[in-house]
Protein backbone atom coordinates (compact mmCIF):
# COMPACT_ATOMS: atom_id res chain seq x y z
CA UNK A 1 0.00 0.00 0.00
CA UNK A 2 0.99 3.33 -0.61
CA UNK A 3 -0.26 6.61 1.48
CA UNK A 4 -0.36 10.36 0.03
CA UNK A 5 -0.68 13.17 2.00
CA UNK A 6 -1.23 16.52 0.34
CA UNK A 7 -0.28 20.05 1.30
CA UNK A 8 -0.36 23.30 0.64
CA UNK A 9 -3.66 24.63 -0.62
CA UNK A 10 -5.11 27.84 0.35
CA UNK A 11 -6.75 31.26 -0.51
CA UNK A 12 -4.88 33.24 -2.76
CA UNK A 13 -5.89 36.55 -4.74
CA UNK A 14 -6.06 35.95 -8.54
CA UNK A 15 -2.12 36.36 -10.22
CA UNK A 16 -0.62 34.71 -7.02
CA UNK A 17 1.10 31.58 -6.77
CA UNK A 18 0.80 28.27 -4.69
CA UNK A 19 2.73 25.25 -4.22
CA UNK A 20 1.24 22.19 -3.47
CA UNK A 21 3.42 18.86 -2.25
CA UNK A 22 2.51 15.18 -2.44
CA UNK A 23 4.61 13.15 -0.13
CA UNK A 24 4.33 9.48 -0.52
CA UNK A 25 5.01 6.74 2.25
CA UNK A 26 5.00 2.72 2.35
CA UNK A 27 5.91 0.99 -0.93
CA UNK A 28 6.74 3.74 -3.16
CA UNK A 29 8.78 1.53 -5.14
CA UNK A 30 5.32 0.43 -6.82
CA UNK A 31 4.70 4.05 -8.14
CA UNK A 32 5.04 5.03 -11.51
CA UNK A 33 3.64 8.04 -12.66
CA UNK A 34 2.38 10.52 -10.43
CA UNK A 35 -0.54 13.30 -11.06
CA UNK A 36 -2.40 16.42 -9.50
CA UNK A 37 -5.76 16.16 -10.01
CA UNK A 38 -8.64 18.78 -9.62
CA UNK A 39 -12.46 18.81 -8.86
CA UNK A 40 -14.72 22.05 -8.75
CA UNK A 41 -18.20 21.62 -6.79
CA UNK A 42 -20.70 20.06 -9.53
CA UNK A 43 -17.77 18.88 -11.85
CA UNK A 44 -15.85 16.07 -12.53
CA UNK A 45 -12.49 15.07 -11.35
CA UNK A 46 -9.86 16.04 -14.24
CA UNK A 47 -6.12 15.69 -14.69
CA UNK A 48 -3.92 18.91 -14.37
CA UNK A 49 -0.54 17.42 -14.24
CA UNK A 50 1.60 14.45 -14.63
CA UNK A 51 4.88 13.17 -14.58
CA UNK A 52 6.32 10.12 -15.14
CA UNK A 53 8.50 8.35 -12.81
CA UNK A 54 12.08 9.10 -15.07
CA UNK A 55 10.59 12.91 -14.89
CA UNK A 56 11.63 12.23 -18.29
CA UNK A 57 7.68 13.00 -19.61
CA UNK A 58 4.82 15.41 -18.37
CA UNK A 59 1.68 16.14 -19.22
CA UNK A 60 -0.60 19.69 -18.54
CA UNK A 61 -3.80 20.04 -18.90
CA UNK A 62 -4.25 22.99 -21.51
CA UNK A 63 -5.71 25.48 -19.19
CA UNK A 64 -2.90 25.62 -17.19
CA UNK A 65 -0.19 25.23 -19.39
CA UNK A 66 2.94 27.93 -19.12
CA UNK A 67 1.46 28.67 -15.35
CA UNK A 68 2.02 25.15 -13.81
CA UNK A 69 4.73 23.20 -13.09
CA UNK A 70 4.86 19.77 -11.84
CA UNK A 71 8.04 18.18 -10.22
CA UNK A 72 9.15 14.99 -8.35
CA UNK A 73 11.94 14.28 -6.09
CA UNK A 74 12.27 10.24 -5.86
CA UNK A 75 14.84 10.46 -3.32
CA UNK A 76 12.38 12.23 -0.71
CA UNK A 77 9.19 10.43 -2.10
CA UNK A 78 7.37 13.56 -3.24
CA UNK A 79 5.95 15.55 -5.97
CA UNK A 80 5.25 19.40 -6.03
CA UNK A 81 2.62 21.44 -8.43
CA UNK A 82 3.93 24.93 -8.48
CA UNK A 83 0.55 26.82 -9.46
CA UNK A 84 1.76 30.27 -10.94
CA UNK A 85 -1.24 33.56 -12.33
CA UNK A 86 -3.79 31.70 -10.45
CA UNK A 87 -7.14 32.67 -11.38
CA UNK A 88 -10.67 32.06 -10.17
CA UNK A 89 -11.55 29.16 -12.35
CA UNK A 90 -8.57 27.13 -10.91
CA UNK A 91 -10.22 27.00 -7.52
CA UNK A 92 -11.10 23.46 -6.39
CA UNK A 93 -9.75 20.49 -4.63
CA UNK A 94 -6.68 19.36 -5.63
CA UNK A 95 -5.52 15.57 -5.42
CA UNK A 96 -2.98 14.00 -5.86
CA UNK A 97 -2.78 10.65 -7.07
CA UNK A 98 -0.28 7.82 -7.35
CA UNK A 99 0.02 5.52 -10.62
CA UNK A 100 1.19 1.37 -11.04
CA UNK A 101 0.90 1.64 -14.50
CA UNK A 102 4.54 1.58 -16.68
CA UNK A 103 3.80 4.71 -18.65
CA UNK A 104 2.45 8.18 -18.23
CA UNK A 105 -1.15 7.79 -16.98
CA UNK A 106 -3.39 10.60 -18.02
CA UNK A 107 -6.02 9.34 -17.02
CA UNK A 108 -8.32 8.54 -13.80
CA UNK A 109 -8.63 4.89 -13.99
CA UNK A 110 -4.88 4.39 -14.55
CA UNK A 111 -4.49 6.01 -10.91
CA UNK A 112 -4.60 3.47 -7.82
CA UNK A 113 -3.41 5.63 -5.09
CA UNK A 114 -5.04 8.53 -3.82
CA UNK A 115 -4.48 11.60 -1.25
CA UNK A 116 -7.03 13.07 0.66
CA UNK A 117 -7.10 16.74 -1.29
CA UNK A 118 -6.50 20.29 -0.27
CA UNK A 119 -8.62 22.96 -1.35
CA UNK A 120 -7.47 25.82 -3.39
CA UNK A 121 -9.32 29.13 -3.58
CA UNK A 122 -8.61 31.87 -6.27
CA UNK A 123 -10.25 35.15 -5.39
CA UNK A 124 -11.55 37.46 -7.98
Amino acid sequence: QVQLVGSGGGLVQAGGSLRLSCAASGYTFSLNAMGWFRQAPGKERELVAAISRSIESTYYQDSVKGRFTISRDNAKNTVYLQMNTLKPEDTAIYYCAGSVVGRLAVSVKDYRYWGRGTQVTVSS
